[in-house]
């Protein structure tokens, strides 16, 4: 257990002798006490203690004191980053909650949005910020599934989902704090806390309740215990090369020709080889986008292509027969999310070009169609579009057993920061390979972030700061959240009368409503 150490004034100096501490932070607590926490390498670790280990110490457990939630958005819309066919205007958002606890340790955690409907998630996250509140961190990761559960089975919260949409998104936001704060509490980056469980402890996260069809808990455990081979040279192989990546933010849909022909320059001298050129508009306009990609990188590198799930299925594979002259090395969402045979058709009429989706995936069942329909060939899976690393799990897992590669969904806000974490602990504990596995990388808002991602010619390199890498800074925070931040309250431009004009309108059907 890792827990929260508070001394008297009387006790500190021989207390710090008692511990070797190398440097301290003292934080003033009421009734004269204090509350110590121990630095490493810049990153605040919480001193481990029994309840015998100083005469002198009150130990008392890290307890989640309050929960802040934050709307926060940037408007990315202005300069058309993130647009494609279908999302031309996004202005990339999160619902963001803060958990702060008694011994000034915090966990952060967020969920991905796209500007107006954001305020919804914010209301849903509060709702079951609830679930937290007053609670002993360690009466929560001690059953990490129970919590899961609790989360998203609320018996009538649920009935708004099941498990799918606002609520499940927020729960994702809730679920993910809790996570960055167990890992920081633990001193470790998500990956090496997860690695460092053992396969029973893995397998004990996940409600297999609608997925025992397709994987089984027995199946399950062998696939991780499969995995503990080689375990070792793999950790040594991320720590000097990375895990691989490719990068989506040289093709977005509302970039001009010579912008996408100057970032794929760009992107080779900085060792990219794998690019994604976002489709869906014009049958010509995109395969003369794609032949300006294909000749900017040549023949060797690779492109993907990403239709946001612009066509209907008949139209879906006419397209992606078209697109086969650049040869994508997959075609993504080409039809909706939901559409699980569409997507099986598509993949066989379509063929040999590979069929990507998951992204907008709701949870683990629609997961589990997919990879029983054959209908995909590469799991693109989300941090916090499903409840977080618990039901993530149990999708990597099955997609191990299908043998169908994952490929993360990232970019957003945030999503880079997460997503690395999952596809670490995936090489090193489940799929044990890279083989046709990227990780999407978006360089747009990381200078936000407390530890943003590091890239490496083409490669994310190993995280190593504790936590989930999701803590934003103060600053920004301040800055971006909506609507008081300054950076909303100082738009003058059309885009921000319209804006003004969808909430007025938006506020006024809530008026009527409660009239």
């Amino acid at each position: 257990m890792v827990l929260c150490v508070s001394i008297t004034n009387n006790d500190c100096n021989q207390y710090y002798q008692s511990c070797s501490v190398n440097s301290v932070e003292i934080l003033d607590r009421p009734r004269d006490q204090l509350c110590l926490t121990q630095f490493h390498q810049r990153q605040c670790l919480w001193v481990s203690l029994s309840l015998n280990s100083y005469e002198g110490a009150l130990v008392t457990p890290i307890t989640i004191d309050k929960v802040r939630v934050i709307d926060l958005r940037f408007p990315t819309s202005r300069e058309s980053i993130g647009s494609d066919a279908v999302n031309k205007d996004p202005d990339y958002s999160a619902a963001y909650c803060i958990l702060e606890t008694n011994c000034g340790l915090s966990g952060h955690g967020l969920t991905f949005t796209l500007g107006r409907g954001t305020d919804l998630v914010v209301s849903a996250l509060k709702y079951l910020a609830t679930n937290v509140e007053g609670r002993a961190l360690d009466s929560i990761v001690s059953d990490l599934k129970a919590f899961y559960l609790q989360v998203t089975g609320d018996t009538q919260f649920r009935w708004l989902g099941p498990e799918k949409g606002v609520i499940h998104l927020a729960c994702a936001a809730l679920l993910n704090a809790v996570w960055d704060l167990y890992a920081k509490a633990e001193g470790k980056p998500v990956w090496r806390l997860l690695a460092d469980m053992t396969p029973e402890q893995i397998v004990s996260l996940i409600d297999f309740r609608y997925i025992a069809d397709a994987l089984s808990p027995d199946e399950a455990l062998t696939i991780l215990r499969r995995a503990q081979s080689g375990k070792d040279a793999r950790l040594v192989q991320l720590e000097r090369t990375g895990y691989p990546a490719y990068i989506t933010s040289a093709g977005w849909f509302g970039y001009s020709e010579d912008k996408i022909r100057g970032l794929c320059e760009e992107g080779l001298a900085d060792g990219w080889t794998h690019f994604k050129l976002k489709v869906g508009g014009d049958a010509e306009d995109d395969l003369r986008r794609g032949r300006i990609m294909r000749d900017a990188i040549g023949p060797l590198n690779r492109i993907m292509v990403d239709a946001n799930q612009k066509w209907g299925v008949t139209e879906a594979i006419a397209r992606t027969r078209q697109l086969a002259e650049l040869q994508p090395w997959w075609m993504e969402e080409p039809t909706s999310p939901d559409d699980i045979l569409g997507h099986a058709r598509i993949r066989r009429e379509a063929a040999p070009t590979r069929i990507a989706t998951g992204e907008h995936c709701h949870n683990s069942v629609m997961f589990k169609q997919l990879f029983q329909a054959g209908a995909i060939d590469v799991c693109q899976i989300d941090s916090c579009r499903v409840a977080s690393i618990n039901e993530n799990l149990s999708i990597m897992l099955m997609a191990a057993k299908f043998g169908v590669p994952v490929c993360p969904h990232a970019g957003g806000v945030g999503l880079c920061e997460y997503v690395q974490h999952l596809s670490i602990f995936d090489f090193l504990s489940i799929s044990a390979t890279m083989k046709d596995r990227v990780i999407e990388y978006v360089d747009h808002l990381h200078e936000h972030f407390v530890a943003p991602v590091t890239i490496n010619r083409g490669h994310y390199m190993l995280p190593q700061t504790p936590g989930y890498g999701s803590e934003i800074h103060a600053e920004s925070l301040q800055r971006y959240s909506f609507p008081d931040g300054i950076v909303w309250n100082e738009r003058s431009k059309p885009e921000a009368m319209h804006e003004g004009r969808h909430l007025s309108s938006a506020k006024r059907r809530i008026d009527d409503l409660d009239d």
